[in-house]
C-alpha cells in the first residue's frame, strides 16, 4: 500500500477536514484520499499536522495498536469544553485527571474499563430487551399523542436513549429532568459534578442493580467513582439517538430498503450493522499520538505525531465492502468501525444495537404511511463536536 509519506515534509500537501458532506453522503474528498493511500496528512484545528486514516484495514490496525496513545487528549476537545471546566472545583478536576477513559491508556485504562464492562456484555444487553421495548412503546404512544408531524430527533430518539441510559446507570426518575437539562441539553462541568454527587449520595443510601451502585461498591477512590460517572453520563447516549434519527432518514429516503425491512423483520440484527456502517457519526475518532516510530501498511508515523481514524472513510472502503456507497439492509456489514475498534471500542455497543434496532423497527411498523417531510442532515451542517462528528439535526416525519 502506498501512502503520501512525502507530504509530511511538504505543508502544501496537508489537508483540512472537508465540511461538504452529510451523514448519508459523506464528502467525496474521503474517497479521493482513500485512493491516494491509507492515510493522508491532515491539519488539525489547533494548527498542528498529523494524519487521517481512511482505509478500513489500516484503520483497524491503528485502533488496535497500543503504541498509539489517547494522550495528549487535552488538545481535543477545544475551547468550549475548556470554558466548561474553567471554574470546576478541585475534586472535579481530580476526577477528570484520574478517570477520563477517553484520555487513558494501558493498564490504568483497562483496570477502570473493567469496572463498567459487566453492565454492557451481550448477556446484560439481552437482559435489557424487555425494558427497551417498553421505553420504545411508550415513546411511540407519545408520538401518537403529539400527532404528525413530529421530530424523530427531539420527540423520539433522544427521549429513548436518555431513558435507557438512566436505567443502566441507576439515575432515579426523580432526577430525570435534571439529567436531561445537564447532559442532553448540556451545561458546565461543575453543574454536572454537583448532579453526580447528589445521585451518588442517593445510591449510597439505597444501592440498586445498576452501574453507579457497582462503582460505589468497587475498591476505587471517590475521585475515580465520580470521574467514571461523568464519563458514563456524558458518553454514548447521543450516539444512539443520532443513529436512530439518521437511520430513519436513510430508510425513508430509500423506500425499497424500508419495504425489505418491513417485509422481513428478521433482517434487523444484520441491518443495524449496515446502519452503523452507512451512517457513521464520527468523521474522526479521538486522535491518537504515536509513542514510538511506527510502520504500518506502508505508513510511517514518527513518535509524537497525531493520527486520527475516520470511521466515515473506513466504512466506505471498497476494498472491504462491495458497492460501499449503496445502502443495503441485507448486506453483511459486520467488521465496520462505526463502534470503533480495539481497547477503546465502544463499551456499550451491544446495548446500542438493541436500542437502535427496536426503536427503528417500531417506527416503521407502528406508524403506517410514515414519510419524511424534511431532514436537516440532508444538507451539510456544522460538526457537532471539535472531534468531528455529524449532527443529527431535526428529522421531521409524518404518518397517516
Amino acid at each position: 500500500m502506498t501512502t503520501r509519506n512525502d507530504a509530511q515534509t511538504c505543508p502544501m500537501h496537508a489537508r483540512t477536514l472537508p465540511t461538504d458532506g452529510t451523514p448519508l453522503k459523506p464528502s467525496a474528498t474521503f474517497g479521493v484520499w482513500r485512493e491516494e493511500g491509507g492515510a493522508t496528512p491532515l491539519v488539525y484545528p489547533d494548527g498542528h499536522e498529523g494524519w487521517i486514516v481512511t482505509r478500513h484495514e489500516l484503520a483497524k490496525e491503528v485502533l488496535a495498536d497500543r503504541r498509539f496513545s489517547q494522550q495528549p487528549h487535552e488538545r481535543f476537545p477545544m475551547p468550549q469544553d475548556r470554558a466548561a471546566v474553567r471554574d470546576l472545583d478541585d475534586a472535579g478536576l481530580e476526577a477528570i485527571r484520574v478517570a477520563d477513559l477517553l484520555g487513558m491508556d494501558g493498564d490504568e485504562h483497562s483496570r477502570l474499563r473493567r469496572l463498567i464492562t459487566s453492565r454492557f456484555t451481550v448477556k446484560a444487553a439481552r437482559g435489557r430487551q424487555e425494558f427497551v421495548q417498553q421505553v420504545v412503546a411508550e415513546q411511540i404512544a407519545a408520538l401518537r399523542d403529539h400527532g404528525a408531524p413530529a421530530d424523530v430527533w427531539v420527540d423520539y430518539a433522544q427521549p429513548i436513549s436518555a431513558r435507557v441510559h438512566r436505567e443502566v446507570l441507576g439515575i432515579p426518575d426523580s432526577h430525570a429532568q435534571r439529567f436531561w437539562d445537564l447532559f442532553v441539553q448540556r451545561s458546565t462541568r461543575q453543574e454536572q459534578f454537583d448532579f453526580i454527587r447528589d445521585v451518588l449520595a442517593l445510591k449510597r443510601e439505597a444501592p440498586g442493580d445498576d452501574l453507579l451502585s457497582d462503582l460505589l461498591a468497587a475498591d476505587i477512590t471517590t475521585a475515580e467513582v465520580e470521574g467514571l460517572a461523568l464519563v458514563m453520563m456524558s458518553s454514548g447516549r447521543d450516539s444512539v439517538a443520532y443513529m436512530i434519527a439518521t437511520t430513519t432518514t436513510a430508510l425513508l429516503a430509500n423506500p425499497e430498503q424500508l419495504a425489505a425491512l418491513r417485509d422481513n423483520p428478521d433482517l434487523m440484527p444484520a441491518a443495524v450493522e449496515e446502519f452503523m456502517r452507512y451512517g457513521a457519526m464520527f468523521l474522526t475518532l479521538f486522535p491518537r499520538t504515536a509513542t514510538d516510530d511506527i510502520e504500518l501498511e506502508g505508513l510511517t508515523v514518527k513518535a509524537g505525531q497525531t493520527v486520527s481514524v475516520s470511521p466515515v472513510g473506513a466504512n466506505r472502503d471498497g476494498r472491504r465492502f462491495d458497492h460501499p456507497d449503496a445502502f443495503d439492509v441485507s448486506r453483511d456489514a459486520f467488521g465496520h468501525v462505526g463502534f470503533g475498534h480495539g481497547p477503546h471500542g465502544c463499551v456499550g455497543q451491544q446495548l446500542a444495537r438493541i436500542e437502535i434496532g427496536q426503536a427503528v423497527m417500531a417506527l416503521v411498523r407502528e406508524l403506517p404511511g410514515l414519510t419524511l417531510v424534511h431532514a436537516e442532515q440532508l444538507e451539510p451542517m456544522p460538526f457537532a463536536h471539535p472531534v468531528a462528528t455529524y449532527e443529527a439535526g431535526s428529522v421531521i416525519v409524518s404518518w397517516t
